[in-house]
């Protein structure tokens, strides 16, 4: 029996929208996508019990007072109802030890929601002279390195210690909390990977997998499978 993915959704004027790279790197690799609303309260729930793993999807940006800070002026626009249903979404399957990968925002708001904190914008809150992370190349194209943490899980998966990915961001992770480990990060020091050291497959990536899997990107194909098998081994 196939696994069961939830994948997130972006929301805007009441409508849903979501790419269907996420749909496509999903089957691909053996699971059965579910679309997700950004729905509340007990209808969590339900969905932690139907789904055996969560995919966070990218999107736009989070409300940074999720982390104790007010908006600044580089923040672009957010969307309350999604940043909260994927916080309460996330808290609930961690709970049951069920697998998350988080990609690029999906990343952000799962260290959000484990206590970490964020740059709302690289470029305006950092002294480093940063990469081009808002790559303008095709979304398929890796344009950066990032090297991996040796005895990380990405490690592991990836079985490489430096590799190419893609980048479409202006917000990153800052900080992570106890529990949780950076597995990669890039030339300019801006965290690309963490995961959990206490669930079996808990990962959030800065980069787009599922967009490289359209020029079939070996280490995009090794985590996506190995995020299935870890679903179905759930």
């Amino acid at each position: 029996m196939k696994p069961v993915i939830g994948i997130s959704t972006n929301l805007k004027e009441q409508v849903l929208s979501l790419s269907t790279d996420n749909i496509a790197a999903i089957t691909k690799f053996g699971g059965l996508p579910i679309v997700l609303p950004n729905l509340e309260g007990t209808e969590i729930d339900s969905i932690v019990e139907l789904i055996d793993g969560l995919l966070l999807t990218g999107g736009g940006d989070i409300d940074p007072t999720l982390f104790g800070e007010e908006p600044r002026q580089k923040l672009g626009s957010i969307t309350p109802e999604r940043d909260l249903f994927e916080i309460a979404i996330i808290k609930k399957m961690l709970a049951q030890n069920k697998p998350i990968l988080g990609i690029c925002r999906g990343a952000q708001i799962l260290n959000i929601a484990v206590g970490g904190d964020m740059f709302q914008d690289i470029y305006s809150q950092t002294e480093t002279k940063l990469l081009q992370h808002v790559q303008q190349a095709p979304r398929w194209h890796a344009t950066h390195f990032v090297q991996v943490m040796e005895s990380s899980l990405l490690k592991s998966i990836a079985q490489m210690e430096k590799f190419k990915v893609n980048s479409f961001h202006h917000q990153a992770i800052r900080k992570i909390p106890y529990g949780f480990e950076i597995s990669a990060i890039a030339s300019d020091g801006i965290i690309e990977a963490f995961e959990s050291e206490n669930h079996q497959f808990v990962m959030g990536l800065q980069w787009h997998p599922e967009c490289m899997l359209l020029r079939n990107d070996q280490v995009s194909a090794k985590i996506m499978n190995a995020f299935i098998n870890a679903c179905q081994k759930n």
